[in-house]
């Protein structure tokens, strides 16, 4: 079987994020989810929407997000939607909330050791494809932030992603920071987690990942500590698992000052599990040819 191709370019540009779209060959049915990072308040790493405008232009997609699982300003639809607009998504695009309202879509999790069910944003459903825009960058919780956290936590609903933190114990905003999974388990769940969403496109998935403004932290943190490394570039794939491998090999084959502390982060959270849990359940692979353009 034929390894799964990654895409790479060291130039980052709105103009560079579309040719590796292209370099993929598919053609995405609509109506077409553009999965994004829309940044928590205060956050300054986030990609910006005026960046990914072509690209989303490009596919004709709606972007998409899910409501938070902590107190911020997007942990309910309306604050979300609020930010939304203060960061500009909405002047530029149509903005969905999956999980603006209920119930969630529950998807299966068959063959689980930590999950059963997985909980996402009931207008999932609306959608025939989805583009997955990651900004690949550290986390304080899962060591780092790739295609597979934006299926897993990305597209989980705010009960959803109740659930996954807590390794199934709850899916109650208001409890799950109280019942906080063993962190391999977590680890395991977005792994199980991120499979469904896999599951349910089938085929009609790709995945774009820009290795740049590499902080530690996620875009998720209100306070994120600046970029530690240089950037490193643009990666388009249609495997999860081979992206998120390849920008955790470019960034541990980098020469850059900043490389060990951004692995610390990663490796301090056992970060590599997820992407080994997700190659173990088979629904993509960590050996890849990368091809520079």
């Amino acid at each position: 079987m034929a390894k799964p191709i990654v895409y790479f370019t060291r130039e980052i540009s709105p103009g560079n994020v579309v040719r590796l779209y292209e370099a993929l060959g598919v053609q995405l049915p609509g109506p077409v989810a553009v999965k994004v990072h829309s940044g928590e308040k205060g956050n300054q790493n986030y990609l910006r929407p005026a960046f990914l405008k072509p690209v989303i232009d490009h596919v004709g997609g709606t972007v998409v997000e899910c409501n938070t699982a902590y107190e911020g300003e997007r942990n309910h639809t309306r604050k979300h939607e609020r930010l939304m607009a203060e960061h500009g998504w909405s002047e530029l695009f149509s903005v969905d909330i999956m999980d603006a309202d209920g119930p969630d879509l529950v998807l299966p999790i068959e063959n689980g050791r930590v999950l059963k069910r997985n909980y996402v944003g009931a207008h999932v459903a609306d959608y025939a494809s989805m583009l997955v825009i990651s900004h690949f960058k550290g986390h304080p919780m899962g060591g780092f932030g790739g295609a597979l956290k934006q299926l897993s936590i990305g597209c989980a609903s705010s009960a959803g992603k109740a659930y996954i933190h807590s390794g199934g114990a709850t899916a109650e905003q208001s409890e799950c920071w109280d019942k906080v999974a063993e962190q391999d388990d977590f680890l395991e769940a977005m792994a199980e987690a991120a499979e469904t969403v896999v599951n349910h496109f089938g085929s009609n998935l790709a995945y774009i990942s820009i290795a740049c403004n590499l902080s530690v932290d996620c875009d998720c943190c209100a306070v994120a500590e600046d970029p530690c490394m240089s950037d490193i570039g643009i990666f388009a794939s249609l495997d999860p698992v081979a992206i998120d491998q390849a920008c955790i090999y470019a960034v541990a084959n980098s020469d850059d000052p900043g490389r060990d502390h951004f692995l610390e982060r990663v490796n301090s959270r056992h970060g590599i599990k997820t992407i080994e849990d997700a190659a173990r359940l088979g629904y993509g692979t960590r050996d890849y040819d990368l091809v520079e353009l």
